[in-house]
């Protein structure tokens, strides 16, 4: 039958082409059902999804794309009521396919009504299987990522919430700060933080430098639940939702307490190698300075000498006094730079502290002047030490020269001693501390750090070397010990020299003796100047003197005999220098004993005890002592070794 009007024409036509449009459609299964639940039409993607064709499953119940299980609960059931009740259901499950497979399925199901009477379901089904599986898989992914974070203990991974509270917290914020999850979460992170740092607005302005920047990182001190502090490796990231909105922020903190005490380590260690670098360098330039200064300063003491011996004007005599005091004091500043650069061959000796100590009280009183008072104390019963006596003397004057310019309106110099013992370390020994405190204007702190370097100096020019306490520094070191410096700036200085005890019975140093002597010297000195200063001081002792220029000419004129003692340079022009001439003798004339004498040497600097050795410059009485004990020594038919 032909419909009768156009527009019967086109309602038949478009339902023509909606019936096309949902046959064609293979990617959902659309289809009816009656309102028993009964399949009344079948479209190509319900063929493909379900795998029935038409024929097989129009007539069946819709119930059969169930699985047993749910088929038994009574799912189609409640699925149609659902529909017949709110007009629509929806939900998402297994379904079965004809060869039994299972897929999972998003299920639409509209009742459809004509007059208000229930006519059938409209059923919408697609296979989202694979998006199940993606959706699993990322929620899997999800769980293992919440596993690995809760589960990772070197570092403290939680969030925070827009304003800062903790709303999450893993085994390693456990381990490192101490607070278990049900102690911080709802906290604010700031307790976390130093109290300077809480007063500074420190944990604000790193939530702010995050929300702004995207990303906040720094090290620095934090705080465990048990007060202690440690230190941390921090970076804070904002987390943003889809649309860009803050929502929190992700925090990660790493103890690098170790880490950074290591590198602390190590750079100390590039410190000390730098140090010692340094000193090495200084130790050869102050060598090669030393040999040269000291020659002018021996050519000049001994021909002062040979002027006082003949002058008669008392403004001369006094002139040359004035000249010998000044060689004191350029060979005391040649010492001072080769103690602190390790390089002086020091003459140690066991000391008593106490009678060491007031033995230079006068002189230390005088540096001081009036307006200063000194206090010794050092108790009769302090142990010996065994250091050079010069050294030790030379450590107290610089001490006291440098308490004296912090003191320029009058203080309290107090120098005490007292036994002192380490249990344990490293250090572990007896030890005597010598204190040399003042009541001056103390030292700033960035100054504290460079006061033992050479040439350092806070003084004006003219009025200081920089050497006085570092000479302090190298005696301290080459004695076998160490020096320490306190100061607080209006409350004066303390500085503390530690030295190792000595055993036996110390004395002080023996005076100053000059003995007349008799016998041929040769002298061997390549430095005329130096050779006439040192002629000077052999005919003053009552010497005769015969000087060569090196050790050939001193074999030659040996052989001659007549010579009953060489007194030699160390340092000389030819092949064979002071030391292998002295050598060469020991060897082939055991009979004459040699004394050498040294401006400075590397090679007498580890001559040690095998022959006597004079420092350039010397005084009288040292030059008279040596060469007494090299006599002595042949009388008894011995050479020291």
């Amino acid at each position: 039958m032909m419909p009768k009007t156009k527009n019967e024409r086109n309602l038949l036509e478009s339902e023509r082409a909606f019936r096309l449009l949902v046959q064609g459609v293979t990617d959902y299964a659309i289809y009816l059902l009656d309102p028993n639940g009964i399949v009344s039409n079948w479209n190509a993607g319900a063929e493909t999804i379900k795998g029935y064709g038409a024929d097989e499953i129009v007539g069946q119940h819709f119930s059969v794309f169930y699985p047993p299980e749910d088929r038994e609960a009574g799912l189609p059931a409640t699925a149609l009521e659902a529909a017949r009740r709110n007009k629509r259901f929806e939900a998402e499950g297994w379904r079965m396919r004809k060869d039994g497979t299972r897929f999972f399925a998003s299920v639409v199901i509209d009742a459809i009504y004509e007059n208000d009477v229930l006519v059938g379901f409209a059923k919408i089904t697609r296979d989202i299987t694979e998006r199940m599986q993606a959706r699993s898989a990322l929620s899997e992914s999800e769980n293992l990522f919440r596993l690995l974070v809760s589960n990772v203990t070197d570092y403290a991974l939680y969030m925070l919430d827009p304003e800062g509270h903790v709303t999450s917290w893993n085994l390693g914020g456990q381990r490192i700060k101490g607070y278990l999850p049900d102690e911080i979460i709802g906290q604010h992170f700031s307790r976390f933080y130093t109290p300077g740092d809480r007063d500074a607005g420190k944990p604000a302005r790193a939530l702010s430098i995050a929300r702004e920047k995207g990303r906040y990182e720094e090290e620095g001190l934090r705080v465990r639940k048990d007060g202690t502090f440690f230190w941390a490796s921090v970076v804070i990231d904002p987390v943003r939702n889809d649309a860009g909105e803050l929502i929190g922020f992700a925090k990660i903190t790493r103890d690098i307490t170790e880490r950074r005490q290591a590198a602390q380590q190590l750079e100390r260690m590039q410190k000390q190698l730098a140090e010692a670098q340094k000193m090495d360098a200084l130790g050869q330039l102050t060598g090669g300075v030393a040999h040269d200064f000291n020659n002018l300063l021996m050519a000049i003491t001994g021909n002062v000498r040979l002027i006082k011996r003949h002058a008669i004007v008392p403004r001369v005599i006094e002139a040359a006094g004035a000249i010998e005091a000044s060689v004191r004091r350029g060979a005391a500043l040649t010492r001072q730079l080769l103690t602190f650069a390790r390089r002086q061959q020091v003459a140690p000796t066991l000391l008593n502290l106490e009678e060491t100590v007031q033995a230079v009280r006068e002189v230390l009183a005088t540096v001081l002047g009036s307006a200063i008072k000194l206090e010794i104390s050092v108790p009769a019963g302090v142990w010996p030490i065994f250091a050079d006596p010069t050294e030790l003397e030379t450590a107290l004057i610089n001490l006291s020269i440098n308490s004296r310019d912090a003191m320029p309106d009058g203080g309290t110099l107090t120098i005490t001693a007292a036994n002192y013992r380490v249990r344990d370390g490293e250090d572990k020994g007896e030890y005597v501390q010598i204190k040399v405190a003042d009541t001056g204007a103390g030292i700033p702190e960035d100054v504290i750090a460079k006061v033992f370097d050479p040439f350092f100096t806070t003084k004006p020019v003219g009025k200081g070397t920089g050497l006085g306490l570092s000479q302090v520094h190298g005696f301290a070191n080459q004695a076998g010990g160490r020096v320490e410096i306190q100061s607080e700036l209006g409350a004066g200085t303390e500085i503390t020299i530690r030295l190792p005890r000595g055993e036996g019975h110390a004395g002080a140093h023996e005076a100053e003796v000059l003995a007349k002597g008799a016998g041929n010297v040769l002298l061997v000195e390549d430095n005329p100047d130096v050779a006439t200063a040192s002629a000077v001081f052999l005919e003053e002792l009552g010497y005769r003197v015969k000087c060569v220029p090196d050790a050939e000419s001193a074999l030659r004129e040996i052989e001659h005999d007549g010579i009953d003692l060489v007194f030699s340079d160390v340092v000389m022009p030819g092949k064979m220098d002071g030391l292998g001439l002295a050598r060469h003798l020991r060897q082939n004339y055991p009979n004459i004993p040699v004394v050498l004498a040294t401006g400075y040497s590397e090679a007498a600097r580890k001559l040690g005890s095998e022959f006597l050795l004079l420092r350039k410059p010397y005084e009288l009485h040292e030059l008279s002592s040596a060469l007494q004990t090299a006599l002595h020594q042949r009388s008894k038919g011995a050479l020291l070794n």
